[in-house]
């Protein structure tokens, strides 16, 4: 998976992918593997995690990765990213994460993010999640950065799953990237 991940990350920067998770084993080995990919590519890494697995995350990162290194990661609490505005508010999340990547972007310093998805109950707004996702594939292509967005895959209702699949040109699954078949670019929707 790594290695065919990572050639798509080398010839094509403008990369979006749904990665679905069953077990927390296998979701930290895959944040870890992509973060040391990323450093070793010469990419800071945004990870954009909760704080009960970003601990665990960090204990195996501090095991595989110099000091120097380490501080290529940066750390974004997913609550404050999602909840910026006091609720899911997808332009409010846009206009944090463009603040947030303003520098990278200023400086031309090459950068991948991976976003750990999550909300407290099925009454959050799972509709807003596309709009949302429809917002981030087009940031993806303009900024030209990797970026894989997590969710559990058992929180998941088959709707959301549809969407998800539909927003998301490529997909993690078990430790393979694969094209979405469901995948409508942004092109094709404005027309």
């Amino acid at each position: 998976m790594r290695s065919n991940m990572n050639q798509l990350f080398e010839n094509e920067r403008s990369v979006h992918v749904l990665y679905s998770y069953k077990e927390s084993e296998s979701y930290i080995e895959q944040v870890v593997g992509f973060i040391q990919d990323g450093i070793e590519a010469g990419d800071y890494v945004i990870l954009v995690e909760n704080e009960r697995v970003y601990p665990m995350i960090h204990k195996v990162l501090s095991t595989r990765l110099s000091k120097d290194q380490m501080e290529l990661v940066h750390f974004v609490n997913n609550f404050d990213f999602y909840y910026s505005s006091g609720s899911y508010h997808p332009p409010a999340i846009t206009d944090y994460f463009t603040q947030m990547v303003q520098p990278y972007l200023e400086k031309e310093i090459p950068f991948r993010s991976w976003a750990h998805v999550e909300w407290a109950t099925m009454k959050d707004p799972l509709h807003l999640i596309e709009d949302f996702e429809k917002i981030v594939d087009e940031a993806v292509n303009s900024l030209s950065f990797p970026l894989i967005c997590a969710y559990e895959g058992e929180k998941m209702p088959e709707h959301l799953k549809k969407i998800l699949m539909e927003t998301h040109p490529f997909v993690l699954v078990e430790n393979e990237l694969v094209v979405s078949e469901q995948y409508i670019p942004m092109a094709d929707i404005k027309k």
